[in-house]
């Protein structure tokens, strides 16, 4: 077991701007769970089946793929404060775009929107993590971006209360019958027409509001002096990073444990939602069991962090992986509550994931390390794709969750292998890191 280590976290020369740049690890939360209900929340509104819908996250994740290596070109010809000011811009301006997207009431439109976002999002997530990394020593950089993560799912607890408070409870396509129908199949086209332009305006105003937001965040980071690391910020020739990186098989191996990552926390976080309405609860309700799985994960993360001074980094990472294979083995197996309570629970093994194969994949790195950002924001491509694979398991029966039985278990159930698949990945990752850090020894 490793001391506790004397160096600070973060030193108080540069605590104003990592609080700032922190607080942009809670925007992009935010951006992330008021989307991930609108999975179910589309479907309803728009009348679409499990795959069409899944294509919210496909949008939203592909947008990351997209605009990471870009982001770190511009990034190396520029600087970090630039890359996150033009993050902000276009963040901005894929959430403004929701306006027309509910005027013209065009599910296409919407997802151009989130695609655009996420072009935002892929710059503030290239930049902003090779930046909080860079705040400081790299005996702390790993602890040092835990508790910047931290702030991550505080962000996406508010987008969760939001899409409850103001989305979720306000769609009147979610309304039922006594015996637990849908009213709103049951309607003639122009009540349907009212209903929709309605619930249209209801999912595009949070989004509006954002985009004001992050509008002030940009005017604040633009005026104000942030600190520069010279070493990380050097230019770089492309083509020769990229080729040092991919010698590295603890880099590869990290951008391939990210993107299965990534897949797995959209995956359970997004059919969350359908897991539960499998089994008669609507998706206001359902909302709770997401907030908890938020607490959860918070509480998973400040653990997480507090541990990684006392144990190595791929050896907790793989304990938290099992634990998460465990859970989900339960929620696969076990349908209705208690399944629903071990998904829940996954949350809390998911929590150190992301932030510690970061900072694994990227430790040591130097100047590369924008580059290496770059291709492991790229990995959340891994949100774009499993998602859009689990809906297709869900349609294999019909539109419903629990039209067909595999293994004994309902499609949506069964589903969930997906995830299961993804941890063990992740697992195999931390125990390789941790045979590397004995050799070390």
């Amino acid at each position: 077991m490793d001391q506790p280590q004397k160096t600070p976290i973060v030193s108080k020369k540069v605590i104003v701007p990592f609080v700032l740049i922190t607080s942009l690890f809670a925007l992009w939360g935010f951006a992330n769970d008021i989307t991930n209900p609108m999975v179910s929340a589309f479907k309803k509104v728009l009348e679409l089946d499990n795959f069409q819908a899944s294509l919210v996250q496909f949008a939203f994740y592909g947008g990351y793929f997209t605009m990471a290596l870009p982001a770190a070109i511009f990034v190396n010809k520029y600087s970090y404060k630039k890359g996150i000011i033009l993050g902000l811009a276009l963040y901005a301006l894929g959430a403004m775009l929701f306006y027309p997207a509910a005027a013209y009431e065009e599910f296409n439109f919407f997802l151009a929107a989130l695609y655009i976002l996420t072009f935002g999002l892929a710059f503030l997530e290239t930049t902003a993590n090779p930046y909080i990394l860079s705040m400081g020593s790299e005996e702390t950089a790993t602890q040092r971006l835990n508790l910047a993560q931290a702030f991550n799912p505080v962000g996406a607890l508010l987008g969760l209360l939001v899409a409850q408070k103001f989305i979720l409870s306000s769609l009147r396509s979610d309304d039922t019958l006594p015996d637990g129908s849908a009213v709103y199949a049951t309607l003639s086209d122009s009540a349907k027409a009212v209903v929709r332009t309605a619930d249209l305006a209801v999912i595009r105003d949070p989004y509006v509001f954002l985009g004001l937001v992050v509008l002030i965040f940009l005017v604040v980071i633009a005026v104000l002096k942030m600190p520069r690391h010279k070493e990380q910020e050097n230019k770089v020739a492309v083509g020769k990073s990229i080729g040092r990186l991919f010698k590295s098989r603890k880099f590869v191996g990290g951008v391939v444990a990210q993107a299965f990552y990534v897949g797995a926390q959209i995956m359970c976080w997004t059919y969350l939602y359908q897991y539960a309405e499998s089994f008669g609860m609507d998706n206001a309700t359902a909302v709770n069991f997401g907030i908890a799985a938020l607490i959860l994960f918070l509480v998973g993360r400040a653990t997480g962090t507090l541990l990684l001074k006392y144990i190595d980094s791929g050896k907790l990472l793989r304990l938290f992986a099992i634990g998460a294979c465990l859970c989900t083995v339960i929620t696969i197996f076990v349908p209705g509550m208690v399944g629903l309570f071990a998904l829940v629970m996954v949350s809390f093994f998911m929590s150190i994931m992301f932030p510690t194969i970061y900072g694994i994949a990227l430790e040591g790195q130097g100047e590369d390390a924008k580059f290496g950002a770059a291709f492991l924001v790229m990995a959340i491509v891994g949100g774009a794709l499993m998602p859009t694979l689990q809906g297709v398991i869900l349609d294999m029966g019909g539109v419903g969750y629990t039209d067909l039985k595999i293994l004994g278990v309902p499609e949506v159930n069964f589903s969930f292998v997906l995830p299961l698949t993804c941890f063990l990945v992740v697992a195999f990752y931390g125990h390789y890191v941790f045979k590397l850090s004995l050799k070390k020894m």
